[in-house]
């Protein structure tokens, strides 16, 4: 029988117990093109329920693996075909504003295969790192590369986590979501250091 789920995992339940893998492969998929779903959270259930036996566990991380490299992939085409054109009239639904995009295409210019694998554990990031690739014009097989590596990081974290500790995962999960929220505001303030030092070395020249 499926352990209960605990915390903000308990809603996945009915879903893995009727559609076990595919429901890991789908939602996953669909997060990684930019729709909002709850894929990480799916996952980390999905390894609980391997830890108890309900589900294999290098199913989980193959499935997931292979719906993470495609989504992110489905991402990478529609930012290469469509362009900012189609980010800036439909990601207003995901919470994507013209101006957020602008900054994200900038600083992902200037660190590129960095940011594909780092964005890959980011809430937000992960959603539109494809859409953003394929517009600052990123070569699709640097893309690729990048993008495997940081899915298959991903994948291995979460599941070997929740596999290992279970229903303790939700302790484990709000741990390193207090220190992804330090590496966040580190972030931000390498990065508006980076752009005071722009306009200082502009203003020095002008």
């Amino acid at each position: 029988m499926a352990p209960p789920l605990p915390g903000p995992l308990a809603h996945l339940a009915p879903l893995l117990t009727h559609y076990g893998y595919w429901a890991v492969g789908a939602v996953v998929l669909v997060e990684d093109f930019g729709v909002p779903a709850p894929g990480e959270t799916i996952l980390i259930a999905a390894g609980v329920y391997a830890g108890a036996g309900e589900l294999n566990v290098v199913a989980v991380a193959v499935i997931a693996f292979a719906a993470a490299v495609v989504g992110d992939n489905i991402g990478y085409l529609i930012g290469h075909t469509g362009g900012r054109a189609f980010v800036h009239r439909w990601g207003r639904y995901v919470f994507v504003t013209p101006e957020r995009f602008r900054k994200a295409e900038e600083f992902f210019a200037r660190h590129g295969g960095k940011i594909v694998v780092v964005a890959r554990f980011v809430e937000g990031l992960r959603q539109v790192n494809g859409v953003i690739a394929g517009t600052s014009g990123m070569p699709w097989p640097r893309f690729l590369v990048f993008n495997a590596l940081g899915a298959a990081l991903w994948v291995g974290l979460w599941t070997s986590l929740a596999y290992v500790t279970g229903t303790h995962i939700s302790a484990v999960y709000d741990e390193i979501s207090r220190y992804q929220l330090y590496a966040l505001i580190a972030l931000g303030a390498l990065v508006a250091a980076l752009v005071l030092r722009h306009l200082l070395r502009r203003r020095h020249r002008d």
